[in-house]
């Protein structure tokens, strides 16, 4: 006798495979905690079979999940297909989110990836901006929600998290021990004026390695071993090392991560999206 699978516990099994817990598959879905675990019960009573290995702190993938993952992609795939091709492009969801480049990954991936699986209807119109324009647009209008990087929140911006400042350079490279030091700062970097403070601190000579305003030369200067900047910890880059305090370069400050919220967008998905910009960038 045919069968039918629950697609909506389909789309619950593969969220908490992606988020790693149910708690915060439960946000991206905007159900409870409850809901999502008896969907997955539900499941894998259906299937004869465990889709994920308890006990430890982040749900892994059983085997049986392995051989589920692809033709449950696939199905929700068509499912959305079907309901996209029904649903006026007037009628989608957009939300405005801006963030600056220098916290984008891992944690604005991760939210897409989230709701490309539980908000497929929904749209997020994604900017990378340096903070300060960031804020100046918003305060304009143009966007539903921002993530900033900056010394403290301003007027209505909630503190996210508070993190060190650290020097990134090339794994396993010399950079940091050229002198004079070669910093790849942009020239409007938020961190430019702190790192070179603490460089002249502490008597360390120093010469910028490019002049110009562009991020990603910097970066790829820093990747090719050319020269050092400075990130938030917990943010990655791919090609960059975090160094410690054996790399003889001076100890930095702290920054806030905030997130601003325009308050308009109150739709399902607008709040699971506000509890996922929380859940990502707050420090455990």
């Amino acid at each position: 006798m045919l069968r039918n699978l629950d697609l909506a516990a389909l789309r619950a099994v593969l969220t908490v495979a992606e988020t790693g817990s149910v708690t915060r598959a439960a946000v991206a879905l905007n159900l409870t905690q409850s809901a999502v675990s008896m969907q997955i019960r539900r499941l894998e009573e259906a299937l004869g079979a465990p889709l994920f290995l308890r006990g430890q702190r982040r749900l892994i993938p059983a085997p049986a999940f392995q051989r589920l993952a692809g033709p449950a992609r696939r199905l929700l795939g068509l499912n959305d297909e079907i309901l996209r091709a029904f649903t006026p492009e007037s009628g989608r969801e957009v939300l405005r989110l801006g963030v600056p480049h220098d916290i984008l990954a891992p944690q604005i991936p991760a939210i897409l990836r989230e709701f490309g699986l539980s908000h497929p209807q929904l749209r997020i119109a994604l900017t990378t901006e340096r903070s300060g324009l960031l804020r100046r647009r918003f305060e304009a209008g143009d966007f539903d929600f921002i993530v900033t990087t900056e010394p403290a929140p301003g007027p209505g911006g909630e503190l996210l998290s508070n993190r060190r400042m650290v020097w990134a350079a090339a794994p396993g490279g010399q950079a940091a021990r050229m002198r004079p030091l070669r910093v790849a700062f942009s020239a409007r970097s938020i961190f430019r004026p702190e790192g070179i403070a603490a460089l002249e601190a502490a008597g360390i000579p120093w010469e910028d390695a490019f002049e110009g305003d562009s991020t990603q030369l910097g970066d790829a200067l820093v990747q090719a071993g050319q020269g050092v900047k400075i990130r938030l910890e917990g943010v990655e880059v791919p090609g960059f090392e975090m160094l410690g305090p054996d790399s003889g370069l001076p100890e930095l400050g702290r920054y806030a991560i905030c997130l601003y919220d325009a308050g308009t967008a109150r739709s399902p998905a607008a709040e699971a999206l506000r509890q996922a910009l929380r859940s990502h960038y707050c420090l455990d």
